[in-house]
């Protein structure tokens, strides 16, 4: 996307004012600053929009500079800063992005371009700084009383129109900041990371995926009361969020812990799969492997609830049904068949649990070494009889 047809904020009309933005003008968040039609200024920006040669475009930038009075330094400064974004040069972008902000403290599409530094630098927590600023110019943009001598409906309208102007700007923003924080490698830093990012963009369309990802590498992590407090605040927003009912049903049925929740949110999880619907982009072969997947993932958590709740045929019929389903994610796959070998365990069916431990044995996982011990204590009369 080519932020660097962003205009600096401002109303610029086509009478009498030239815009001296590189696309048609239109309604942005910042101070307005209008370019006469063949003023000096008008020359300049055409000039500087007309260089090709990097140098030659730096020096009409650094004439105009020289010249340029009042307001018409932000139009200077973000020169400069489309310029240095362009040169990969985002320290001096980021310089010129701070004097623009001194300047006019509400520009949005000034914004815009930190973020994009920001990601050309590959800084995080640059990102989530000019992301806030992003936040805070849009809410007080909303909250911004109606002009004196302006009626409230006319003002509402006019900022409604302003906003959806700015939504593909802002969409943009987002974006980035989520995959800033998704990328972060450390998953603590990345789970922090991306609850800031639903607090600074609750309406995101990505704000319940961040907080969703947030709640799972803070279970990678360890740190259960984050995760719980992260999941259980995305399910009282969106109580069909399929990822936090399996996560849930998941961390739950494995403790022990809150069995009935754990029952309800896996059964939900398998009903929500049945109607689910593949999404955009997605190949018929994936959503069938995914899909299959999440249904492994419930049905094995309701088989340790029942196992949990000591109804031991019913866990053999959900751990069984669960087993093919699991059979392309290792870990899984041989956790499911260790709680099968407990169930049929439990059930007396010596032969057929050996089996399921031999089967979670035959993987690579944290299982392995379970299964195995596990398999020492049975007799060998067991052996080869499923």
């Amino acid at each position: 996307m080519r932020r660097e047809t962003v205009r600096v904020g401002a109303f610029l009309f086509v009478v009498g004012i030239t815009c001296a933005a590189r696309t048609a003008c239109g309604q942005q968040i910042g101070k307005f600053v209008p370019v006469a039609a063949n003023s000096d200024a008008d020359h300049a920006l055409t000039e500087i929009n007309a260089a090709s040669d990097p140098a030659q475009k730096l020096a009409l930038i650094d004439k105009f500079a020289a010249i340029a009075q009042g307001d018409m330094v932000i139009v200077v400064d973000d020169q400069y800063v489309n310029y240095y974004i362009a040169a990969k040069n985002y320290d001096k972008a980021f310089e010129y992005g701070d004097k623009l902000f001194a300047l006019d403290a509400d520009n949005l599409s000034n914004a815009v371009n930190m973020v994009r530094a920001a990601q050309g630098k590959g800084d995080v927590n640059k990102m989530f700084s000019y992301g806030e600023k992003t936040a805070q110019i849009l809410q007080r943009f909303k909250e911004k009383p109606a002009p004196e001598g302006t009626k409230q409906e006319a003002w509402d309208n006019q900022k409604a129109q302003t906003l959806q102007d700015v939504h593909e700007s802002v969409v943009y923003v987002e974006q980035l900041v989520f995959d800033g924080a998704y990328r972060t490698a450390d998953a603590g830093k990345r789970a922090a990371f991306l609850v800031r990012f639903a607090q600074l963009f609750p309406d995101s369309p990505f704000a319940n995926q961040a907080l969703g990802v947030a709640a799972a590498s803070y279970r990678q992590t360890q740190n259960t009361a984050k995760m719980l407090e992260v999941a259980n605040g995305l399910l009282a927003k969106d109580p069909d969020n399929l990822g936090m009912l399996l996560l849930l049903a998941d961390y739950y049925s494995e403790k022990g812990e809150q069995l009935d929740k754990a029952e309800s949110y896996a059964k939900k999880s398998v009903s929500l799969l049945e109607t689910a619907k593949k999404p955009e982009g997605v190949t018929d072969e994936q959503w069938k492997q995914q899909s299959g997947l999440q249904k492994g993932l419930a049905l094995s958590a309701l088989g340790q609830v029942n196992i949990q709740k000591k109804n031991n045929a019913q866990a053999v019929d959900n751990l069984r049904s669960a087993a093919p389903l699991l059979k392309a994610d290792d870990g899984g796959y041989a956790r499911n068949q260790y709680r099968l070998g407990f169930a049929l365990l439990n059930l007396k069916r010596v032969p057929e649990a050996k089996a399921a431990f031999t089967d979670a044995a035959s993987v690579n996982s944290p299982y392995k070494a379970l299964a195995l011990e596990k398999l020492k204590g049975l007799p060998a009369t067991a052996a080869n009889k499923s």
